[in-house]
């Protein structure tokens, strides 16, 4: 199930500074992490669902991929929005 227009309005507000700086590295790196939690709260339901499997699989890629140039190129930003995701790193 998708995410709702109201809550990824309210998730770039948060970390993207407003609802239509859907750009933000912050803002997408937030959305990619509530997308994640929702997958895996499917996958935990529906073990065998492969295919949303390597969805999640390719996500959680990306938003590595996301948080290593976010760390490379601004250290402090990476390191609030870390914890405020509360993430492990």
């Amino acid at each position: 199930m998708p995410l709702s227009k109201e809550k990824m309005k309210t998730i770039f507000t948060e970390f993207g500074g407003k609802e239509s700086n859907t750009g933000s590295i912050e803002g997408q790196i937030a959305l990619l992490t509530e997308r994640l939690s929702q997958i895996s709260g499917h996958l935990q339901t529906n073990k065998k669902d492969f295919s949303t499997q390597r969805g999640l699989v390719q996500l959680v890629s990306k938003r590595k991929r996301l948080l290593t140039y976010m760390q490379k190129h601004n250290l402090t930003g990476y390191r609030q929005l870390i914890e405020k995701l509360g993430l492990r790193k």
